[in-house]
């Protein structure tokens, strides 16, 4: 017979508990949300011009400028991205998460830091540029022109070439502005071209006719919050496979969803913030 638990015993336990509890509470809270990743994926396109092997193309993603992100933390990324002097920059959206018009002077000011890639910087926008219910499509044309004024050339459902490299750039899925069709019949098929779409469900829609090829992506944050070997529980898409990294979707097309530099809630666990620093190669 196993001898009985002692009072003292079951309080000893219950204060480790405790404690325990509050140690990983504060990791998630205070450590996690800031211990910024840079990742080193590759990145192999159809097409791409032999000049352009083995450059660099960082991808921002889910910066989240506003009350919830401290700014100092957004400086410091783009100070250390701007250091490690990538070829390209991409911003796949959520510059901000909108408010107030105070959010928009943050941003103005966040970005005088902006990194810029040594051949181009392009982005795009996110739902949360888009303000309250995704719909304040002012506040999405202030957030544009302020990265514009940054040095960032921001696509709306547009194309641009860049030293031989083609980006397409998708307006958010959620807003107003979404209507991919015409630039993806029309520029889709072209080599060398990579795809920038802020919410990876749009991966599933039929809108993406004779594009095979990268897709970079954001939104998802990785679900902020990840138990060990369980998926997270929480996730803004309607594709719950869709959480972080690398995936193969139809059509010959490949996505990476960025796990992002911010948060709406500052907490993480077990799901980093992220920069991708991709590794360009000619697909075989």
């Amino acid at each position: 017979m196993k001898p009985a638990i002692t009072r003292r015993q079951a309080l000893k336990s219950l204060v480790a508990t405790g404690a325990s509890a509050s140690i990983l509470g504060f990791y998630a809270w205070r450590i996690e949300p800031h211990w910024l990743e840079f990742t080193y994926p590759e990145l192999p396109v159809a097409g791409l011009p032999p000049e352009l092997e083995s450059c660099t193309l960082a991808q921002l993603s889910d910066v989240h400028v506003g009350e919830r992100v401290d700014d100092d933390y957004v400086v410091e990324s783009f100070r250390s991205l701007r250091a490690l002097a990538p070829d390209f920059v991409v911003h796949t959206g959520d510059w901000i998460s909108y408010s107030s018009p105070r959010d928009l002077e943050k941003l103005r000011r966040d970005l005088e830091e902006m990194p810029h890639g040594r051949l181009g910087t392009v982005g795009i926008l996110g739902n949360h540029d888009y303000g309250r219910r995704w719909r304040m499509v002012d506040v999405a044309d202030k957030v544009a022109a302020i990265a514009s004024a940054a040095g960032v050339t921001v696509l709306r459902n547009q194309a641009v070439n860049i030293a031989g490299l083609q980006f397409i750039g998708l307006d958010d899925y959620w807003s107003p502005r979404f209507d991919p069709k015409d630039v993806l019949e029309q520029r889709g098929a072209d080599a060398s071209t990579i795809v920038l779409c802020h919410n990876p469900d749009v991966a599933d829609l039929a809108v993406w006719g004779e594009f095979q090829g990268w897709i970079l992506a954001g939104h998802t944050h990785g679900g902020q919050c990840k138990p060990p070997f369980l998926p997270p529980p929480l996730l803004p898409v309607r594709n719950k496979r869709y959480t972080a990294g690398m995936f193969d979707v139809s059509g010959n097309r490949r996505m990476y969803i960025s796990r992002g530099v911010g948060h709406l809630l500052r907490v993480r666990f077990n799901v980093r913030p992220e920069i991708p620093i991709f590794r360009l190669q000619r697909a075989c």
